[in-house]
C-alpha cells in the first residue's frame, strides 16, 4: 500500500504540541475507579484538590512519571532516534523541572513556556485488567494559548505536526497550531485522544476534518466508534474513518490495528501473544511514535504500523508510559535499520 504523500526535500522532524503533564500512576481497583469520580477507561477533567482526595483514599503506592498523550509520542520519536520538538507550557516546580529534563534526556527540543501556575498531573488508575481511568488536572498546560504557539512552534523543519485530541477543548489554540503547520508545509496528524474527548467536540473536530486541516487521523476502537457513530463492526467502522483523511489508522488493541489509505485497508499484527500487558497507559501514544517515525524516514505502511504494534507492545510491559531502556534496545536493534 503506497503512502499518499511524502516529507518534502529537507524536512525531517516531527514536532508535537499538547499537555505538559505528568503521569502519576496508582494500582487500584474497579470498585475504587467507580468511586473516585473517574470514568472506566476514559479521561475527566478535575481541580487540583480532586486529586490529591482521591490519592489519599488509597494506600498504594504512586509512581510518578512524565506523560500526557503528545508528549508520550514524540518522547518515542526522540527515543527511535527521530528529530523531536515538543511545544507546551509548564509550571516553575519540581515536576516541571522533572519533564522538561525528561524530555531533553529522550533527546526531544523542549520548547516550553513557563506559567505561575502548577505543572499539570494526570491521576492514572490503572485496573487488574491493565486498563487506566483518568483524573486530569491542566494546570499550567490550560495557559497555553494561540499566540504562544505563534510565538514558540518553529515547525520549518517539520515533516509532521503531531496534535494530540485534548487540543479540542481549546478550539482556538487548536486552529492556530493547524494554520501554523500548514503555513509551513507540514502535514498534521491528530490523535484523537478519547472517546469523551470526541463526544464533547464533535463538532470542532467535524470542521477540521472535513476542512482538510487533518493529513493522518489515529484512534482507538472507542474513539472510532464515537466519531463515525459505528458501533460493533470493526470493518465497517474502519472504512468510515478511512473516508475522513488521507491516512487513518483505527487501533485495536491487543488484536493490533488496522491502515487505510486510499480506501484501501491494511491489518497490522499485533505484537505478542495480547496477555501479558501490566498497564495500558500509552499504548496508543507509543504505537503513534513508531508510526510517524516511520512515516518520515519513509517505511511502508505496513513496516510503519510493526514498528508502531513493538513501541505500544513494549510500553505495556510497565507501569507508565515510558518504555524502559532494555525495551528500547530491542526495538532499535530489531526494527530499526
Amino acid at each position: 500500500m503506497d503512502i499518499p504523500f511524502k516529507a518534502k526535500e529537507g524536512k525531517n522532524g516531527i514536532a508535537a504540541i499538547g499537555s505538559a503533564l505528568v503521569d502519576l500512576c496508582l494500582m487500584e481497583s474497579a470498585d475504587f475507579v467507580n468511586n473516585s469520580g473517574a470514568q472506566m477507561g476514559g479521561m475527566v477533567m478535575v481541580d487540583y484538590t480532586h486529586i490529591n482526595k482521591v490519592l489519599l483514599k488509597s494506600g498504594n503506592e504512586v509512581s510518578i512519571v512524565p506523560g500526557g498523550s503528545a508528549g508520550n509520542t514524540i518522547v518515542g520519536i526522540g527515543k527511535l532516534g527521530g528529530k523531536a520538538r515538543f511545544i507546551g507550557k509548564r509550571g516553575d516546580d519540581d515536576l516541571g523541572r522533572i519533564y522538561e529534563e525528561s524530555l531533553r534526556d529522550a533527546g526531544v527540543d523542549p520548547m516550553l513556556l513557563m506559567s505561575h501556575m502548577a505543572t499539570g498531573r494526570v491521576l492514572s488508575i490503572i485496573t487488574p485488567d491493565a486498563q487506566r481511568s483518568m483524573l486530569t488536572y491542566l494546570g499550567a498546560a490550560s495557559e497555553l494559548k494561540p499566540e504562544d504557539v505563534k510565538a514558540a512552534a518553529c515547525f520549518d523543519d517539520c515533516a509532521i505536526v503531531h496534535l494530540e485530541g485534548y487540543l479540542l477543548f481549546n478550539a482556538d489554540l487548536l486552529m492556530a497550531a493547524l494554520r501554523a503547520a500548514k503555513l509551513a508545509g507540514a502535514l498534521v496528524s491528530l490523535d484523537l485522544a478519547s472517546y469523551n474527548v470526541v463526544e464533547a467536540s464533535i463538532n470542532t473536530l467535524n470542521e477540521i476534518v472535513d476542512g482538510g486541516l487533518v493529513d493522518i487521523l489515529i484512534a482507538n476502537e472507542d474513539e472510532t466508534a464515537s466519531f463515525t457513530g459505528i458501533k460493533g463492526d470493526e470493518s465497517a467502522a474502519a472504512r468510515a474513518l478511512g473516508k475522513r483523511a488521507p491516512l487513518s489508522v483505527m487501533k485495536l488493541g491487543k488484536r493490533g490495528s488496522v491502515v487505510i489509505c486510499g480506501g484501501d485497508t491494511l491489518k497490522i499484527a499485533p505484537c505478542g501473544d495480547g496477555q501479558s500487558a501490566v498497564d495500558t497507559t500509552g499504548a496508543g501514544d507509543l504505537w503513534a511514535s513508531g508510526f510517524l517515525y516511520g512515516l518520515v524516514n519513509g517505511y511502508d505502511l505496513k513496516r510503519c504500523g510493526d514498528l508502531g504494534s513493538v513501541c505500544g507492545y513494549e510500553v505495556c510491559q510497565v507501569v507508565g508510559a515510558q518504555i524502559p531502556p532494555d525495551g528500547w534496545e530491542r526495538i532499535l536493534s530489531n526494527y530499526i535499520v
